[in-house]
Formats: structure tokens, C-alpha cells, sequence
């Protein structure tokens, strides 16, 4: 047995799940920024975890997204 079949598959494996991360992380923090200025999406997100925000957690919600950095690095 060949020793390159056993290190090729290895490092393609740990290069796609390190790339697969990144792209994760980077779709990720646009969602976040898009649902900043979008209260709709927020609610719709807040459903889906089987919470009803009235209107002022909706407003406590929105200042928290709008106070939230998304440092890039």
C-alpha cells in the first residue's frame, strides 16, 4: 500500500472541513447582518424557536441586533 493513499484523503478531508467552516461562519454573520435591519426576520427566527415577541421584546430585540458587533477578523 501506497503511502499517498493514505495522506491525500486525509488532507482533502481536513482541507474541506476547514473551508467548509469558514464559508459556515461567513454565511452566518450575514444572516445576522441582514436581520439587523429587518424586524420581520426576526420575528419569523423568534417563531421558529416557538417564541411570540410582542411589540416592545420586538423593540428590546432590535436594539440588541443593532448593538451587536460583528467584528470581522
Amino acid at each position: 500500500m501506497n503511502w499517498v493513499n493514505i495522506v491525500v484523503p486525509i488532507v482533502t478531508l481536513l482541507a474541506g472541513a476547514v473551508g467548509g467552516f469558514f464559508i459556515g461562519v461567513f454565511y452566518l454573520r450575514k444572516q445576522l447582518e441582514k436581520m439587523q435591519n429587518d424586524p420581520e426576520m426576526i420575528q419569523k427566527m423568534a417563531k421558529q424557536m416557538g417564541y411570540n415577541l410582542n411589540k416592545q421584546q420586538m423593540a428590546k430585540a432590535q436594539n440588541m441586533m443593532k448593538n451587536q458587533k460583528f467584528p470581522r477578523r
